[in-house]
């Protein structure tokens, strides 16, 4: 049994300790095992834990059940995934909030690929199953590498997942229980060919976890931080996807909704996302493009491809940025300030200089990427 793995999934379990407080905890014990090691009066010294947190710590007896866990994940070839992991996915990681743990069905590689949180109502429209249909379809035909992320929900999640599956894309489902089980029911062979053709479903929830109401609106925020933007499709003024999308504006990322009639009691939800500018008006493939920057890999009929490759830098500096993008694939301006020992403010005036060059691009969370 790993030894380190127990410890990594009992303090997710800690009553009152949730994964901004967990951070400091590891970050001053020196190490997820030590934590569990540390006497209490050091533990209530540790700033935002107090006494009766340390008390909770020291008495909580979560090793056991993360034995259980681990027993259930290697019968069935699940990965877990520790915030700290190098496979656990970068965009997650820069949330604050985000989960310790994360239990994946399926072998995916969240960061070397642009990704797509769509989502929407579970009372689906024709309209919006067409609309999501023709959009992930020419998603496909311009971005065949593009990893689409829903909640296999009825209605727009379900309609996403099986039209990517439809055109060669992967995608993954992020649900809101245990992976003991598959909610709703219906969708389990959809979850199962998700798995086989390069997907993946992903939970922060441990086996014998029912999907609650509650549980729903915590997986909202793993929808949101794995992809690059989330796209509403068509929502009323209440409910998950709206949910999902503040979070998503919250974590800095883009948010696109699909306009609808004002009479359409679900597409209010999508206008006033565009109304109170949360979202960007989108209808195609075109206005993503134009919205985040994206430039199709695919050639068009009418337009030759072209690639940079000898780019022209004007400093030593910014090749040597460069350099270190290519090489780390996506970074902030911070690690990008500690890995070439150049001032932020210097950084970030270089990336300026080569994105407009047309040599990097921008990403939430302020990082960045190279542009092949």
């Amino acid at each position: 049994m790993d030894e380190i793995l127990k410890y990594q999934i009992g303090i997710s379990l800690i009553p009152g300790i949730g994964p901004v407080l967990a951070r400091s905890l590891i970050a001053y014990a020196g190490g997820v095992k030590e934590v569990f090691e540390q006497k209490e009066k050091d533990l209530a010294a540790i700033p935002g834990i107090g006494k009766v947190l340390a008390t909770t710590i020291k008495n909580a007896d979560v090793l056991s059940r993360a034995e259980e866990e681990i027993e259930f994940i290697s019968r069935h070839n699940i990965i877990p995934l520790f915030f700290t992991d190098e496979k656990y996915p970068q965009r997650l990681s820069r949330c604050d909030d985000a989960p310790l743990m994360l239990y994946v069905k399926g072998d995916v590689d969240f960061d070397v690929r642009p990704v797509l949180s769509i989502v929407g109502t579970r009372r689906a429209t024709d309209r919006g199953k067409i609309i999501c249909e023709k959009f992930v379809k020419e998603l496909a035909e311009r971005y065949p590498d593009v990893l689409i992320v829903s909640g296999l929900a009825y209605g727009i999640d379900i309609c996403a997942h099986r039209t990517a599956l439809k055109y060669g894309l992967d995608t993954v489902s992020v649900v809101a229980h245990g992976l003991d089980r598959i909610y709703p029911y219906l969708h389990r062979n959809d979850a199962k060919e998700m798995i086989e053709k390069g997907g993946a479903v992903v939970t922060e929830f441990l086996s014998g976890t029912v999907p609650d109401k509650y549980n729903f609106v915590q997986r909202n925020r793993i929808v949101a931080g794995l992809a690059d933007a989330v796209v509403v499709v068509e929502s009323g003024i209440k409910g998950g996807a709206l949910i999902t999308a503040s979070i998503a504006s919250s974590y800095n990322r883009d948010v696109l909704a699909f306009p609808g009639h004002s009479s359409d009691e679900l597409s209010k939800g999508c206008n006033y996302l565009i109304k109170k500018n949360i979202a960007a008006l989108i209808e195609d493939v075109d206005d993503l493009e134009y919205a985040l920057g994206w430039e199709s890999r695919v050639k068009k009929d009418d337009e030759p491809t072209q690639r940079k490759l000898f780019p022209e830098f004007t400093s030593d500096e910014e090749k040597e940025l460069y350099t270190i993008l290519l090489e780390e694939k996506e970074l902030t301006s911070s690690e990008l300030s500690l890995k070439s020992r150049l001032p932020v403010s210097r950084v970030n005036a270089l990336l300026l200089n080569l994105e407009f060059a047309g040599l990097v691009k921008s990403l939430p969370g302020n990082a960045y990427r190279v542009l092949v």
